[in-house]
């Protein structure tokens, strides 16, 4: 189903009409609202007059997150304060939190935008719907809220966490839609087998899932053990929140960009130059509709790549890669590049592992030593009976797990093996899979 098919099947030439029109009319907008933009253009010699066409975004200086910091809490907002009817905010655990806010229209967009979020992951109307994203400063709960609201949607506002009632909810309500981040689903897949609850016994049906990286693996375990088909979404509260983009459920292969409404380009995170279609890179985003908190060209340390090519659901937008990680989370151990997707992609696929693992750094002495730690999975667990932890087959698992991290990571890894249960679970917000001992 496509929730707005005038919009989402446009031509490709009358988007980027819409575009360049939109881009300009916001680049006029801040520079004459917003006095950080209109400082930071015109100390980069750049005018609103002198775009022109859409490639000349990249004239325009870069946003970042330490921006917000620097003009907390509402020196980037657009509009005055009478007319923002709702503010969100970041957790702020690494300092001031990022203040978002929203207009009576911006939050019309929002509710459109996850409306076709829903749409494209499976929902229908009439079709009940468990949000268990965190409701409050988080954007995730109440933007999916409104958009399932829109689309006529029965909506079960479980917020995150309290996975016993959650439990119960999905059994006795009913839902066919879920909507978490995936190590959540993960959680209440587990919970859901350990009540005796088989896959595909319950009508749930389809997972809205982001808010952290994940990998088609993981995705692999969600789908068997809650029997449904995942779907990624993706959002971040500077942009708008959750709806910037979205899977289809017909392919699974690449999140469709509301190009309407955001301008997407991927750059270099070194260096900030723009890359073509299919180069991994950092995403960077400009609003192109938004009234209290527009943004130009932020970069949202995300690593992905886009793929212009059409898609069999009719979609004409330009779909994003899953995130591979994160400018702020990639390690550096010994000189090379380690993200945690990659130590999930490497061990997820090993069936006597489950996909609950914890990745740790230290530095005793000179150099790094990079310990993962995952759980056994249980079915394994339990064939094992009483077998000591340097057993054979334990023995074996480890060395296939540190030849498959070897052969992603091109670095040695130390694996230590978990008993199920053991490791840190998502209670429905997201999960840290790095701790960092290093004092560097």
């Amino acid at each position: 189903m496509i929730w707005n098919p005038e919009a989402e099947t446009m031509p490709r030439s009358q988007l980027e009409r819409l575009q360049l029109e939109r881009l300009q009319a916001v680049v006029r907008y801040v520079y004459e609202r917003v006095a950080p933009y209109r400082r930071r253009m015109q100390e980069a010699g750049v005018s609103p007059e002198d775009v022109r066409h859409l490639q000349d975004v990249v004239k325009l200086p870069f946003t970042t997150k330490q921006d917000f910091r620097d003009h907390y809490p509402f020196g980037l907002f657009a509009v005055p304060r009478d007319q923002v009817v709702r503010i969100h905010a970041s957790s702020g655990t690494t300092g001031k939190p990022t203040v978002v806010g929203y207009t009576r229209r911006d939050l019309q967009v929002w509710a459109e935008l996850c409306a076709r979020c829903l749409a494209a992951s499976g929902a229908q109307p009439g079709d009940v719907f468990q949000n268990a994203y965190g409701y409050g400063l988080f954007t995730g709960g109440l933007g999916m809220h409104a958009g399932a609201e829109l689309m006529g949607l029965v909506v079960v506002p479980a917020s995150g966490g309290n996975t016993e009632r959650q439990v119960l909810l999905l059994q006795d309500f009913g839902a066919r839609v879920l909507a978490c981040t995936p190590s959540y689903a993960l959680t209440l897949a587990e919970a859901l087998l350990d009540r005796g609850v088989q896959p595909g016994q319950l009508p749930l049906r389809y997972g809205v899932l982001g808010a952290e990286p994940w990998t088609d693996a993981m995705r692999k375990q969600i789908e068997e053990k809650l029997g449904i088909a995942a779907v990624n979404i993706y959002g971040l509260s500077e942009v708008i929140g959750p709806g910037v983009s979205n899977e289809c459920v017909e392919e699974r292969n690449g999140s469709h960009v509301f190009e309407d409404h955001f301008l997407v380009e991927v750059v270099d995170p070194r260096t900030g130059e723009p890359l073509p279609y299919g180069r991994e890179g950092e995403l960077v985003f400009t609003t192109l509709t938004k009234e209290a908190l527009p943004v130009v060209r932020y970069r949202t340390g995300d690593i992905a790549s886009l793929n212009p090519e059409p898609c069999r659901c009719g979609r004409t937008f330009v779909r994003m890669s899953r995130v591979l990680g994160r400018t702020d989370d990639m390690l550096v151990v010994r000189g090379i590049n380690v993200y945690p997707s990659q130590v999930e992609a490497a061990l997820v696929g090993i069936p006597q592992l489950s996909p609950h693992y914890q990745i740790v750094v230290t530095r005793e002495r000179t150099l790094d030593e990079l310990e993962v730690r995952i759980e056994v999975d249980p079915s394994f667990h339990r064939s094992l009976g009483t077998a000591e932890p340097d057993s054979p087959e334990l023995a074996s698992l480890r060395r296939r797990a540190e030849q498959a991290l070897y052969g992603v990571l091109n670095l040695h890894a130390k694996v230590t093996l978990a008993a199920p249960g053991s490791l840190p679970r998502s209670e429905g917000g997201k999960l840290r899979r790095v701790v960092d001992q290093r004092k560097l």
